[in-house]
C-alpha cells in the first residue's frame, strides 16, 4: 500500500529513534521523505538504507535553519507533512541544574521546534499535517526532569496555538506524547548505567502493559495523524504510553 504516494514528508531528527522509524514507515508508504540530523554518518546510513534524503542541520542555529529551508524547498517546494521530532533528554534535580543544562534543553526542544514550524509553515500545502513529538513528562511529575518536562509542556502549548492559527489553511496540528520508549535517547540522559537499569526497571513496573514501547509503535501513530484518516483531528494530544499515565492505585 502506498498511502503517501506523491506526498512530501519532512522529519526533523530523523536519523535515529522515533524519527528514524517514521522515516522508514513513510518510505514504505511511497512518500518522498526528507529528514534532518546532526550525525553525518547516521544520515549517510539512512540515505543508503531507506532512500530518504537527509540533511545535516542544527535547529538551534537560525542561520543554519535558513540554509536548511532554502535547500529543502528548492527541491521540494511544498510539504504535506511536517514531523517536528528533533529533541534531547537530560535530567538533573532543580537544585543542581545549571544554566547550560537549561539552555541546551530549551534551545533544542523548544526554540528549535518553534522556529522549524515558523520557517517551514509558508511551504506547507493546504490541508497539510504538522505533528509535534512531546512526552508524558509534560503531565507527570518525575524527579530530576523539571527542565525537560517544561520543554515538552511548552510544545503542547505551541501546538494548540498553531492549530488555531493554521486552521484557515486547513492545516492540522497535533502532538504525540510517548511514555517510556526504548530509543537511543534513553541512553543519553546522563545517568550511570547501573542506575539507569534500576530506573528502567522501576518505570517498566509502573506500565500496565509491563514493557517499554518501541519507536515503530510511536511512529505508527505519527502516520495516522499524517494521513486522511485523521482529517477531523487538530489541536489534540495523543498519549501512547502502555497505560503509564493511568496512575493505578495498586
Amino acid at each position: 500500500m502506498e498511502k503517501f504516494k506523491e506526498k512530501t514528508i519532512l522529519v526533523t531528527g530523523g536519523s535515529s529513534g522515533i524519527g528514524q522509524a517514521a522515516v522508514e514507515l513513510f518510505k514504505q508508504q511511497g512518500a518522498q521523505v526528507v529528514f534532518t540530523g546532526r550525525n553525518e554518518g547516521a544520515i549517510k546510513r539512512m540515505n543508503k538504507n531507506t532512500g530518504a534524503e537527509g540533511f545535516i542541520s542544527d535547529h538551534t542555529d537560525m542561520s543554519a535553519m535558513d540554509v536548511l529551508v532554502k535547500e529543502v524547498t528548492s527541491r521540494h517546494p511544498k510539504i504535506d507533512v511536517l514531523f517536528i521530532n528533533a529533541g534531547i533528554a537530560a535530567f538533573a534535580p532543580i537544585e543542581a541544574a545549571t544554566e547550560e543544562h537549561y539552555d541546551n534543553i530549551m534551545d533544542i526542544n523548544v526554540k528549535g521546534a518553534f522556529f522549524t514550524l515558523q520557517k517551514f509553515s509558508p511551504y506547507l500545502n493546504e490541508g497539510a499535517s504538522v505533528i509535534f513529538l512531546s512526552s508524558v513528562n509534560a503531565y507527570n511529575a518525575m524527579e530530576n526532569t523539571a527542565v525537560y518536562a517544561a520543554s515538552k509542556a511548552a510544545l503542547i502549548a505551541i501546538m494548540k496555538v498553531a492549530a488555531i492559527e493554521l486552521a484557515p489553511k486547513k492545516i492540522r496540528v497535533n502532538a504525540v506524547c510517548p511514555g517510556p520508549v526504548d530509543t537511543p535517547l534513553w541512553n543519553k540522559v546522563g545517568i550511570p548505567d547501573e542506575q539507569l537499569t534500576q530506573v528502567a526497571s522501576l518505570i517498566q513496573s509502573k506500565v500496565p502493559l509491563r514493557k517499554f514501547g518501541s519507536s515503530k509503535e510511536i511512529a505508527k501513530t505519527v502516520l495516522f495523524l499524517a494521513s486522511d484518516a485523521s482529517s477531523f483531528t487538530t489541536g489534540a494530544e495523543f498519549v501512547i504510553d502502555g497505560g503509564f499515565n493511568l496512575n493505578t492505585l495498586v
